[in-house]
């Protein structure tokens, strides 16, 4: 057996909403392996991963059990709205919304650094971040307004968090890894994933190896999880038939099976390892075998 260590290692995870999410089952699994965790979370969203992180019902303790038998506990959660490379950027009414308003720092900017000084730098970076207004609707009915505001948060968004990390992430020992995570959709039509997302998709990953280049010589590396159809809360409210496309899935690939989240935490574990020290600019298909097929 050859284990994962990842003990003195701080992660950074970004997309925490709820604890249904590949972030949350990634974060846990990372610190099941020894890092510490830190949290970057949307500040609409906040008090809702700290009430997760409190709750004692039943089903909230059983989605924070590691399998070592602890408990999922990160360090720390921040406030970051990946819209805003610094405050500067946010316009009066955001800053005055009551959601918004209670913190004093919410940009990508200024969470990265002040993380980067709190815990004296960052070793994994996890890009797990999508959104479209009109996500319902399909590409031809996006509005431009819609894409732009997709195209910034879903795919500008790491290339953003990855200049700002840099200075906390180069020549780390082992090496800094980030690791964000992409859809078949930024190659193959899949008719429901609308808003522009796909097109988002596609970009991400051109971004990861344009990125894994510029930062290559810091001993950074950059690459991205292709995850299968997953039914988290997220993707039910994007389509009230996501069951079908899992099914379809599950029935289409070699596996034979949907995934499980525990799935893709374990290949994000695997990049963010020495395992995969020279591994970097590519995408790990993380889908039962999904992606090879034709229909």
């Amino acid at each position: 057996m050859v284990p994962i260590d990842l003990s003195g290692k701080v992660a950074l995870v970004t997309g925490v909403g709820d604890n249904h999410s590949f972030a949350w089952y990634i974060a846990k699994r990372l610190q099941e392996a020894g890092a510490t965790i830190v949290l970057a979370c949307h500040p609409r969203v906040v008090n809702i991963v700290e009430g997760l992180l409190r709750s004692q019902h039943a089903d909230d303790v059983e989605s924070r059990r590691l399998s070592n038998g602890q408990e999922f506990q990160p360090a720390r959660i921040y406030p970051c709205d990946v819209s805003y490379d610094t405050m500067d950027d946010v316009p009066p009414e955001v800053k005055n919304d009551r959601r918004y308003a209670r913190f004093a720092e919410y940009s990508i900017q200024g969470t990265v650094d002040a993380i980067g000084k709190e815990f004296g730098g960052i070793d994994i970076l996890i890009h797990s971040i999508a959104f479209s207004r009109e996500v319902t609707k399909p590409l031809i009915e996006t509005s431009r307004k819609a894409y732009h505001e997709a195209m910034g948060i879903s795919a500008y968004s790491l290339t953003s968090l990855v200049r700002a990390a840099v200075p906390y992430m180069s020549h780390r020992p082992s090496g800094g890894s980030v690791v964000g995570l992409t859809y078949v959709a930024a190659e193959r039509v899949v008719p429901h994933y609308g808003g522009g997302m796909a097109t988002c998709k596609a970009a991400l990953q051109i971004d990861a190896k344009q990125l894994a280049w510029f930062v290559g010589d810091r001993n950074i590396r950059v690459n991205l999880i292709s995850a299968g159809p997953y039914g988290s809360r997220a993707a039910r409210a994007i389509n009230k038939d996501f069951d079908k496309l899992i099914q379809h899935a599950a029935e289409h690939s070699p596996l034979r099976r949907p995934i499980k989240p525990e799935e893709v935490a374990d290949g994000v574990l695997f990049l963010c390892s020495p395992l995969a020290s020279a591994i970097t600019g590519q995408i790990l298909y993380v889908d039962c075998g999904y992606n090879i097929m034709a229909t």
